[in-house]
């Protein structure tokens, strides 16, 4: 079963009647996957006023159903209108305004009700208002049906990429909202548990291509999100969660299905149990705000989880909202990790509470950006660009700022997050490409010393290109990029290339 239909598409992709067929065609073509089950009928004058019931079969382990419905015959005064019914109750009803639509047990297409998949006999309803006499309407029902640790080929919650092309994408990947603990003003000037909706728009203000809302151990925002999502066609969701523990919080990305968060209970009895649900469902987890103190003043902030596999970590939020230069900066937690030989991406999060956009202040949302590159604005695609750790972080989420740094050797070129094998005696030549970084200078740090990079060389133009040979002795390095303004302020913090690492993957 390729295709993974577990995101229903949006509605800008929808064609008025004649057009079903089409589109439903080209859900399967752009996921390659083929229908579990295909239901099909005829529709006649005799059918004109009743409800047609269409029962089809949900078998055990499945946790989300989708629909594709097409029929024939709309020139013809023909409208056939679209409900579900599972084996126990009501599940929605669209009508004639969706041709498509999913269900699961935390989300669900607007029209439809989240809630248990259990396994039975289901039944489409099919409510005939109009169909011309003598007419014999063709309908087509695909059913697609997902399954514990599936990926969304695409995405979760868009059915194709929202923008296509690669590039370099810009989100926050740490934020939260009323699901948790994310308040903001209401109209009254109370403070209120604050909207989702409030969050995508300050995200939208700062100019984001994709955000994750990462709510504290709850996945009832998901189906907040596959409602927003329609609307909001320009940004990228990107499911997420905060694992929130008494000994350490970690984001997980890429599954909507609930990951037990009651580490040290008997549900959940080593971190090693955590990290087996995570890979089984094909998430993505980082570790948050590592460097932030614990204990009674705020528990399980900082990274206290006894014996920790980061050799299964893949990603750690280095940058937590302003914390970047100080005692609770997550940096030396990771780069601690580089220098242990062990290939860990670094990204940044506002961990924002706060979406209210003030006349005085602007909200937090997208400081720090994360900035990811991508072969697409998909969730797939991005995840991947930070699996692959083609990732920098624009510190104070400029919206404009940038950098990239290659290696090169007489026979391979790397970027960020990739790997090469040096011998002795061979050099490596950087080069790295900023902009909008005028007064600024570059450092390279290996790992974990700092020295300027390019003889400390000021950037003087909104474009710059430097530019350094650094040898190599054969043995394992890691090498990253710092640019910091005039006054020593970090801006960028970048991914390094790895020399002489071992292979290393997820």
């Amino acid at each position: 079963m390729a295709c993974v239909l577990n995101n229903i598409l949006s509605p800008r992709l929808f064609l008025a009647c004649v057009g079903f067929l089409l589109v439903t065609s080209s859900i399967c073509s752009a996921q390659e996957r083929s229908p579990d089950l295909t239901l099909r009928g005829t529709i006649a004058a005799i059918n004109r006023e009743t409800y047609v019931e269409v029962p089809f079969k949900v078998p055990a382990g499945v946790v989300r159903v989708s629909v594709a419905f097409a029929y024939t015959e709309h020139e013809h005064q023909t409208t056939i209108d679209l409900g579900l019914f599972d084996g126990e109750r009501f599940r929605g009803w669209s009508g004639g305004n969706k041709s498509s639509f999913t269900v699961a047990e935390t989300d669900a297409t607007p029209s439809y009700l989240a809630g248990p998949i259990r396994p039975g006999v289901w039944k489409l309803i099919l409510g005939v208002p109009s169909v011309g006499a003598g007419i014999r309407s063709q309908y087509e029902a695909k059913i697609f049906f997902t399954h514990p640790g599936e990926k969304a080929a695409v995405s979760t919650f868009e059915a194709e990429p929202v923008r296509e092309g690669p590039a370099w994408y810009r989100g926050d990947l740490h934020m939260h909202d009323a699901h948790s603990d994310g308040s903001c003003m209401s109209q009254s000037g109370k403070k209120v548990p604050c909207p989702l909706y409030k969050t995508v728009e300050a995200a939208v203000a700062r100019g984001l291509d994709f955000i994750a809302i990462t709510d504290h151990n709850t996945v009832s925002h998901f189906d907040a999100e596959r409602e927003l999502a329609p609307y909001f066609d320009k940004m990228l969701f990107i499911p997420g969660r905060e694992i929130t523990t008494f000994d350490g919080h970690a984001n997980v990305y890429g599954t909507t299905e609930f990951i037990d968060f009651r580490l040290t209970s008997k549900y959940v009895p080593t971190f090693s149990d955590l990290l087996d649900e995570v890979d089984r469902k094909h998430g993505i987890l980082s570790i948050n705000h590592p460097g932030l103190p614990t204990g009674s003043a705020c528990m399980g902030c900082g990274w206290s989880v006894k014996n920790t596999d980061f050799s299964r970590v893949h990603v750690i939020e280095a940058v937590n909202g302003d914390n970047v230069d100080n005692n609770v900066s997550g940096i030396p937690f990771w780069q601690q990790r580089l220098n242990d030989g062990l290939r860990v991406t670094a990204i940044g999060g506002s961990d924002n509470h706060n979406a209210t956009l003030l006349p005085e202040h602007e909200s937090a949302i997208g400081r720090p950006t994360t900035v990811v590159y991508a072969k697409n604005l998909s969730e797939r695609a991005v995840l991947d660009g930070v699996l692959a750790g083609h990732v920098f972080i624009d510190v104070q989420g400029s919206h404009d700022r940038s950098m990239s740094l290659t290696a090169n050797t007489h026979s391979q070129t790397a970027m960020m997050g990739d790997a090469l094998n040096v011998p002795s005696g061979e050099s490596i030549h950087l080069v790295l490409t900023l902009d909008h970084v005028e007064g600024a200078h570059a450092e390279l740090v290996r790992d974990g010393a700092v020295t300027p990079f390019a003889n400390g060389q000021t950037a003087r133009a909104q474009h710059v290109v430097l530019e350094q040979d650094e040898p190599s002795d054969g043995r394992r390095h890691w090498l990253r990029m710092s640019v910091r303004d005039a006054e020593g302020k970090l801006l960028l913090l970048g991914n390094p290339v790895y020399v002489n690492f071992p292979v290393s993957g997820r």
